[in-house]
Parts: structure tokens; C-alpha cells; sequence
């Protein structure tokens, strides 16, 4: 599904959003959110055939471009960024493209070197030069997801090589929000939920207690559409403030 648009429909002023790690977890819950605000949508994986089942469903209510591959390669980014010029403008760039890197987890001291180097060429070099490739098509304004982690700020026992790449993420994005100020930058921690790489982060063990990605949509398309300026957010903080100020 190299850069093949479906689910064409008739709006070209439609927004354009670009969301990476789209065909399961948190990124295929928001890109169908996205999608029914009528948000046409540039989308990758690096699983074709799950990309393929993901667009399927998106292309029933928007125009869906699906781009199989890897954010850590360059060649992908550029037809990434190739596929949102030929929509138009791109109003918002979802960075939820995220690995592990291993599992189970191992520890800063026996943590490959291999592996770690992995982790930060899609934790955050990729997101980092997706942006750049995507430069001149960004419209005025345009807003920047970037998806962290708890793990990004806390200590916890096998999540160096994640946490500390998040971390990097992070301060990368509050620097890009002080040199681009046309930009809005968010930073946006979507909580624990129950996804494939979250099962990976613990194999073996139960974690159907864990909120499913759909509950930290809300929050995200929150600030999507919000006054909120760049900065640091949890999303499901966000949905909370908002139904508490509901009469």
C-alpha cells in the first residue's frame, strides 16, 4: 500500500494529519477518532498487513494514505512526508510510533548496545526527522503530538533504554516548541493501557486490568482541538478537567 490513497471523498479543505504506529494500540484509536472529525489521514506501521486491515476500516469515513514501514528509515520518512504534501497542508503530526526494543526488558547494565541504539532511532530520531522531512508542508500553526511515557520522568527498574529515549523526546520537544514558535508542540502521556507493547513490557503476566488505548482518546483529541499552548500533558487529566467543568 505504497503512499495508495482510499477512501477518497469529496473536501480537499479537509485537515490533513499525519499519525505514525497507526494499525493497532493507541494509534489506530485515534486515527479513527480523527477520522470520524473528518481529518484526512497520512498513516504508517511497520506491519503491512496490519496497516492494510487498518486503512480498510478508516477509508469507510475519510481519505486514508497507509505507508507501510519503518519511522527509523530515512527513504520511509521521505514518502511519508512525499504522501502529506500531495494532500495538502499538514495541520497535525502524531509521533505514537514507539519500541522497546527487547523483551523482556533488560537492565541498563546488560542492555545490549544494539538494542538501545534501536530504541533511540524510533523513540526519537525518527519522530525528530519526520518533522524536519515534513518541513515545508507543516501549515502555519500546525500541531505536534508527541507520545511519552511515565517512564520518561520516573525511575522504574528496567525501563532505562525506553525511559531515557522518552526523556530524550521530551526535552527535544520543549526545545523545538522555544525554537518554533509557529508550532504547537504537546508532549502528551496517554496513562497505562493494555496494548501489544505493554504485554510485551511484562510477558506472561495479566494485564487485562490496564484501560484499553480508546479510554486516552479523549484527552488527546482534547488538545488537538484545544487553546492548550506546547507543553507537558496527561491525557486522561485533560479528560477529567474537561467533564468536571461540565454542568
Amino acid at each position: 500500500m505504497r503512499g495508495v490513497a482510499v477512501g477518497d471523498r469529496e473536501g480537499a479543505s479537509r485537515p490533513v494529519a499525519v499519525v505514525t504506529g497507526a494499525s493497532q494500540g493507541l494509534g489506530l484509536a485515534l486515527a479513527e477518532a480523527l477520522a470520524r472529525d473528518g481529518w484526512r489521514l497520512v498513516i504508517d506501521a511497520r506491519h503491512p498487513d496490519r496497516l492494510e486491515a487498518a486503512a480498510t476500516r478508516l477509508a469507510a469515513r475519510t481519505t486514508v494514505v497507509a505507508i507501510p514501514g519503518d519511522v527509523a528509515d530515512p527513504v520511509h520518512r521521505a514518502v511519508l512526508a512525499g504522501a502529506a504534501a500531495d494532500l495538502g497542508p499538514v495541520a497535525l503530526v502524531v509521533n505514537n510510533t514507539s519500541t522497546l526494543g527487547a523483551s523482556p526488558l533488560p537492565s541498563l547494565s546488560d542492555i545490549p548496545a544494539a538494542v538501545l541504539q534501536r530504541i533511540f532511532e524510533v523513540n526519537v530520531i525518527g519522530p525528530l526527522f519526520l518533522l524536519q522531512a515534513l518541513g515545508p508542508s507543516l501549515a502555519p500553526g500546525a500541531t505536534v503530538v508527541n507520545i511519552t511515557s511515565d517512564a520518561g520522568i520516573e525511575a522504574y527498574e528496567g525501563w532505562g533504554g525506553y525511559g531515557a529515549s522518552k526523556a530524550a523526546l521530551e526535552h527535544a520537544s520543549r526545545v523545538l516548541a522555544a525554537e518554533r514558535p509557529d508550532l504547537r508542540v504537546l508532549v502528551v502521556d496517554p496513562g497505562d493501557m493494555r496494548t501489544e507493547m505493554h504485554q510485551d513490557a511484562f510477558p506472561g503476566e495479566d494485564i487485562s486490568d490496564r484501560p484499553g488505548p480508546e479510554a486516552s482518546v479523549p484527552g488527546i483529541i482534547a488538545l488537538i482541538g484545544g487553546g492548550q499552548p506546547s507543553g507537558r500533558y496527561r491525557a486522561r487529566d485533560v479528560t477529567a478537567q474537561a467533564q468536571a467543568s461540565q454542568p
